[in-house]
């Protein structure tokens, strides 16, 4: 039987179109700036993203932590949200390997940051300070629901960091998705911001890697961070043929993976013990907590999902969270609501 695995949309398999680029890419020694396919690769990330330049990079994580780390030097700050997925999940690189402060900001629902509060932290010129030097936001907002962040905000912030004479980067892991959700091309997004990272990797289903886009004099210090931090790749070529399909074919077939949220979603509300806000649902995220009047451990729940060839992912406490993508299919979110809504009855 199928696993239906809805833990994240990093589990995404290539295509077989991509598979088959991967079997024909022709390739080079990237480090040596020769693979022609990783340099296709970056040619079109910075068109779409609207920058001069592109860097493929290993992940996400990478992606961030080179781009910070080509903005900022150490002893530096960086403004960032509470629930960033930089601040919470990326293991801390930023303190550990560059030597750089972190500042967050309180996320409001919609995964913005209040502007006034982002002044607020900005340092003042005096020794006993940090140097403010970047602020980052993140689109769409993981823990904030998977929220798209408007093409207005963006802006915004981008005029405030230019007021401070502070960088903006934009961690774009599925800036695909927030482009699609809100009806804009995705270089009305990114282009207010000095620096964007985006995954190949989760809604756009290839199978390893990110790029990082901004000005080729960034772009230049990225490069160097990525040699420092083990980034370089030889013949990554056949990697970045499916990053190219990716971008090609996948991005107009992301509203589907919101459909199939959407319905996921809906469903899930109707049944006994399912605490979810119909409301606040975005993109191809789907949050919920399991009520605490429901007499079940979380982990009872968890295996018996599992023993049904289901996989969700768990937050923390009673929370959880699905993910839509290329390979749930419609009779996927069909058979979930009903396995689900037969396990929380018994």
């Amino acid at each position: 039987m199928d696993i239906l695995d809805f833990r994240s949309d990093t589990v995404t398999k290539p295509t077989p179109a991509m598979r088959e680029a991967m079997a024909k890419a022709e390739v080079g020694d990237d480090v040596y700036g020769e693979d022609p396919t990783v340099n296709r690769l970056q040619e079109i990330a910075a068109d779409l993203t609207g920058k001069e330049a592109g860097l493929f990079v290993p992940s996400g994580t990478m992606g961030n932590l080179a781009a910070m780390l080509a903005h900022c030097n150490r002893g530096d700050e960086v403004i960032l949200g509470d629930q960033a997925h930089t601040f919470l999940l990326e293991g801390g690189g930023l303190a550990a390997l560059g030597g750089v402060s972190i500042y967050p900001v309180r996320n409001q629902i919609d995964g913005t940051l209040d502007l006034d509060e982002v002044r607020d932290a900005v340092r003042q010129d005096d020794p006993h300070f940090p140097i403010s030097r970047l602020v980052t936001i993140e689109n769409t907002h993981n823990r904030c629901g998977g929220v798209a962040i408007t093409v207005e905000y963006t802006n915004a912030i981008a005029q405030l960091a230019k007021d401070y004479d502070l960088k903006f980067h934009i961690d774009g892991a599925r800036i695909f998705n927030a482009a699609v959700d809100l009806g804009v091309k995705v270089n009305e997004l990114t282009s207010s911001a000095d620096s964007v990272s985006f995954c190949l990797s989760k809604a756009l289903s290839a199978p390893v890697g990110s790029l990082l886009c901004g000005s080729k004099e960034f772009i230049y210090r990225a490069h160097r961070v990525r040699k420092k931090l083990g980034g370089g790749m030889r013949q990554a070529g056949i990697l970045a043929a499916a990053g190219i399909v990716a971008l090609e074919q996948m991005i107009d077939r992301i509203s589907e993976d919101h459909r199939k949220a959407r319905e996921l979603a809906v469903g899930l509300s109707k049944i006994r013990g399912i605490e979810l806000d119909i409301q606040n649902q975005h993109t191809n995220m789907v949050f919920f907590n399991i009520s605490d009047d429901l007499p079940i451990e979380i982990d009872d729940f968890v295996t018996g999902l599992r023993q049904q060839n289901i996989l969700i992912g768990h937050v923390k406490g009673r929370r959880f969270r699905m993910v839509t993508h290329y390979w749930i299919e419609d009779s996927a979110i069909y058979k979930t609501i009903e396995v689900m809504k037969e396990f929380l009855s018994k």
